[in-house]
């Protein structure tokens, strides 16, 4: 399925998250969009909130963390930017290679993202069940990506019917951040049997093990969130990669695309490794000098290296065998210093 994430034919499409770890700051998104950008990947991605629209004041934190906040709703208001400021997040991401996105959570912030031209769609798990924001991202016909993260099978299977544009599903664990044993890997050959369609990670380990696993098994899309350093203030930097982590897992996993996309032969790749063969294996040599006519028995020969002589293989075909002429301590022999079958019977 060729869909519109895909930059050549096997490279994984790696997202950097920003999501809020620029609490509030203009020139810090623009920061993390070139940290992103540096890094490699190939989207950036940030979160557009619209307070009014999506929260009420009563909403309670999940992690209460910042001191300068009295609610989340305040610290959601902190957050939002005007439409001229996406508007040139967006530019500044483009104009450094990047795909921009951000995941909407009102309808008036689907309005906003479509107003500057968005390209796509990533709806984040908590909205699976906010029909009126997905039937006005649906109705824009852009492609959308799915994360799974608290919803169950039946949510799922809804949304994705009830989307008709392109999309991909994530899976995700809305755990921060999210220990190994509960990632579900086993689940991303299951949503993509059961959808059709390509899947992704959308990871909040902050360990390279588990987003290069998920695309050993078969991700195409990653997600992950990224942090400056790990004092940045914010509720995500403990599930978030360093902007060298996100660098090191870029290469990392376009390397296991690579070499899942280029089956090997083992035969034909033995022979490609003739001269390396030569190098390393052995060859049956005398362990010491022997003259002509001597008749080779056990302990008259030992496999040393190079393996440029006769293989280790032929030990107990030579054994008995009449030697020709005198051979030296570990040298390389051939067939022309022995005997052949027939003068043996003779």
């Amino acid at each position: 399925m060729q869909t519109w994430f895909d930059r050549t034919e096997r490279e994984v499409f790696v997202i950097g998250e920003v999501a809020q770890a620029h609490d509030g700051s203009l020139g810090s998104a623009h920061a993390y969009i070139d940290v992103v950008a540096e890094a490699g990947a190939s989207a950036v991605k940030f979160q557009t909130h619209i307070a009014a629209a999506e929260s009420t004041p009563s909403e309670p934190w999940r992690v209460r963390f910042s001191p300068q906040d009295e609610t989340r709703y305040d610290y959601w208001r902190r957050m939002e930017f005007e439409p001229s400021q996406w508007r040139e997040l967006k530019r500044h991401a483009e104009e450094r290679g990047l795909v921009f996105l951000s995941s909407p959570f009102s309808v008036q912030a689907v309005e906003l993202l479509d107003g500057i031209g968005i390209s796509a769609w990533k709806i984040a798990s908590g909205e699976l069940t906010h029909d009126a924001m997905l039937d006005a991202i649906d109705a824009t016909g852009k492609p959308v990506l799915v994360s799974t993260g608290m919803s169950p099978w039946r949510e799922i299977d809804r949304v994705v019917g009830r989307l008709r544009a392109d999309k991909a599903v994530f899976q995700c664990t809305s755990a921060y951040p999210c220990p190994p044993e509960k990632t579900g890997l086993n689940l991303l050959g299951e949503l993509s049997s059961r959808y059709d369609c390509p899947v992704g990670l959308s990871d909040h380990s902050a360990t390279l093990a588990t987003p290069i696993a998920a695309v050993a098994l078969g991700a195409e899309l990653l997600e992950v969130h990224v942090a400056l350093s790990r004092s940045s203030f914010g509720p995500d930097t403990a599930s978030s990669l360093l902007p060298q982590e996100l660098a090191q897992l870029v290469d990392g996993v376009r390397r296991v695309r690579t070499a899942l996309a280029h089956p090997v032969d083992k035969d034909e790749a033995a022979e490609e490794m003739a001269p390396m063969r030569a190098l390393f294996q052995r060859s049956l040599v005398p362990v010491r000098p022997l003259p002509a006519g001597h008749v080779l028995e056990h302990g008259d020969l030992i496999a040393k290296k190079p393996g440029t002589g006769l293989p280790p293989q032929r030990l107990e075909e030579l054994l008995g065998r009449r030697l020709r002429r005198d051979v030296a301590a570990d040298e390389l022999i051939d067939d022309s210093a022995l005997s052949d079958a027939s003068e043996e019977e003779r």
